[in-house]
């Protein structure tokens, strides 16, 4: 089927959700006039609803029935669209049909994934097909893991053409304000349910090359841990265990070896969450540690994970539009070459993470991939932000005021 002869251009699935109210309004604001948009959902009703909400210029967009639990109508969503974004999770237990009907009709797709252990059940189903059909199937397309895989293709960059060396040593201090969302802590709890119940998931979501397009081929190189105890920077500042880490670098590992390992085959790279200085730093990261800490064996075990459910955000919910206002993320990125210069990319951005700015990351990525195919990296399959965007993502998404350096130290 040629792109002519599809209904839509951009399909927003799970458009009635929380994150995906939000991305239909970036859309409404950002995209070009003339660009087919549709809005995708179980219930007909309820995207009437959230349409009705949106600028004028939005309220003509289609509507369409699909559920993730009808093959047919999945099949028949993917096949009217040229690309496909949904935010319907959790990933792990409604992603997989979406991701395998979009590679059989060769429509690019792109998700909010922060789960290892769908990414990986993705590549395999549909990793195959999607380059067979020529989709572009972009996993990690928000707060994680765009910051992370973008600011680590741009340091390997700026280190190549300075024939600097490949990257040897990366770390990312993360900093952020914002709010957490009832569809996260139901990822969160679906990938827990099932570390809890198969040993072969938790050996996988151990193994930092995960989500390896090749496990075999990777090199020895020893990597940081996820988790650990406070620990310091170089300059100063205290640090605790990064909650995204555990799948972000992961993402940043594929993307180096989906382009040949072209950070660097002895790249060491690892997250951290940034809590400043002095004692009152030292507080934080021991406050951030326990708690995460006290959080994740709670998840881990059916009793108290349901005592949780009690206290945490239910699904469909989120922070409200002053939180997600106020909200800002800073990564700053410190990277030491096999020529042993040092670099350090920053990544920054205004509004919640989470949610504010990753319906901006979602958005110019769906919009890239709609608008931007000629200037695109020709591949197709599995891949990241960094594999099936890279430049042409970190121009929109400094054009859409989110920050992307790099400079030498």
């Amino acid at each position: 089927m040629t792109d002519a002869q599809r209904d839509h251009d951009l399909v927003v699935y799970g458009a009635t959700g929380f994150v995906g109210r939000l991305l239909a309004a970036y859309l409404a604001g950002a995209a070009p006039a003339g660009l087919r948009i549709a809005l995708a959902g179980r219930s007909r009703g309820r995207l009437e609803r959230v349409r009705g909400e949106l600028p004028a210029a939005a309220r003509d967009w289609p509507l369409v029935e699909a559920d993730s639990t009808d093959a047919a109508s999945l099949a028949a969503l993917a096949a009217s669209t040229r690309v496909l974004a949904t935010t319907v999770g959790p990933y792990l237990r409604h992603g997989l049909p979406v991701v395998e009907a979009c590679a059989r009709a060769g429509t690019h797709y792109a998700d909010l994934t922060g789960e290892v252990l769908f990414v990986r059940r993705a590549i395999d189903a549909a990793d195959a097909v999607a380059r067979d059909t020529g989709a572009r199937v972009v996993h990690a397309c928000g707060y994680d893991s765009i910051p992370s895989d973008l600011s680590a293709l741009l340091l390997a960059e700026r280190a190549r053409a300075d024939e600097a060396g490949g990257l040897r040593d990366v770390q990312l201090v993360a900093t952020a304000r914002g709010g957490i969302s009832g569809g996260t802590v139901d990822s969160a709890r679906a990938q827990f349910e099932e570390l809890g119940r198969d040993a072969a998931a938790r050996r996988l979501a151990g193994d930092p090359f995960a989500l390896s397009p090749d496990r075999a081929a990777e090199p020895d190189t020893r990597q940081p841990r996820d988790a650990g105890p406070p620990s310091r920077t170089p300059d100063g500042r205290w640090t605790a265990t990064f909650l995204m880490a555990p799948f972000n670098t992961r993402v940043v590992r594929r993307s180096n070896a989906l382009q040949g390992w072209a950070y660097g085959r002895g790249l060491r790279y690892g997250e951290v969450m940034g809590c400043g200085r002095g004692i009152a730093g030292a507080a934080t990261a021991t406050a951030v540690t326990a708690g995460l800490a006290g959080i994740f064996a709670a998840m881990a075990l059916p009793l108290t994970r349901s005592l949780l459910d009690r206290v945490l955000p239910e699904p469909g919910t989120g922070p409200g539009e002053q939180t997600r206002a106020r909200g800002w993320f800073r990564m700053e990125v410190d990277a030491t070459t096999g020529s042993g210069r040092r670099y350090r990319a920053t990544a920054a951005g205004q509004g919640d993470p989470g949610y504010a700015a990753t319906a901006v990351m979602l958005g110019e990525t769906v919009l890239g991939l709609a608008l931007d195919g000629d200037r695109l990296p020709d591949r197709a399959g599995s891949l990241t932000p960094a594999t099936a965007l890279g430049p042409v993502l970190v121009e929109r998404l400094r054009a859409a005021g989110h920050s992307y350096e790099v400079a030498e130290i």
